[in-house]
């Protein structure tokens, strides 16, 4: 889906990995990115100067998450521009690569798949809201309070808080 071949890599210099991947295709599994469609990928792979493949590319495609107050679906696109580096397993001594991801030098080519899954599902905003002015659920009942009212009390009746409630009143 997502291969570098790095024989044309050698021949061309640089490449264009391109791809749409379904939003419930196996790559996204147990990911827990919702995707609403399809995922439009596009990633350009050069060697740099001191041996290293650097990756650069943009991935977008739709969301559909749940607001964090009212758990109501919230609609969305998501851009993200992306910058890896592999580093070939001859080069790199120890694992001390630093940020970039280690290659097999052996094989004939990579799978830039789960680098980009790593890169998605950390750029991804997991605390995602409707509304700025969303009200968010009921903690006593559950009612959405955007779409509706309820009749419980919202007075603290913990003790713990009396403290804290005559120091106010001063």
């Amino acid at each position: 889906m997502l291969r570098l071949d790095f024989g044309r890599l050698a021949r061309q210099g640089s490449v264009l990995v391109a791809a749409e991947i379904p939003g419930d295709d196996s790559l996204w599994e147990g990911s827990g990115v919702p995707w609403a469609g399809p995922v439009d990928v596009a990633l350009r792979a050069s060697y740099a100067g001191s041996g290293e493949i650097v990756v650069r590319g943009s991935v977008t495609g739709p969301l559909e998450q749940e607001c964090r107050r009212c758990l109501e679906p919230v609609r969305s696109g998501f851009e993200l521009d992306v910058t890896m580096v592999f580093v070939s397993s001859d080069e790199s001594e120890g694992g001390g690569a630093g940020d970039a991801r280690i290659y097999d030098a052996k094989a004939s080519e990579l799978d830039l798949g789960e680098a980009m899954r790593e890169e998605l599902i950390l750029a991804l905003d997991a605390y995602v809201v409707c509304d700025p002015e969303c009200k968010g659920l009921c903690p006593e009942c559950g009612v959405n309070r955007n779409t509706g009212t309820c009749s419980c009390s919202r007075e603290e009746s913990d003790p713990r808080w009396e403290a804290l409630r005559t120091l106010k009143e001063k």
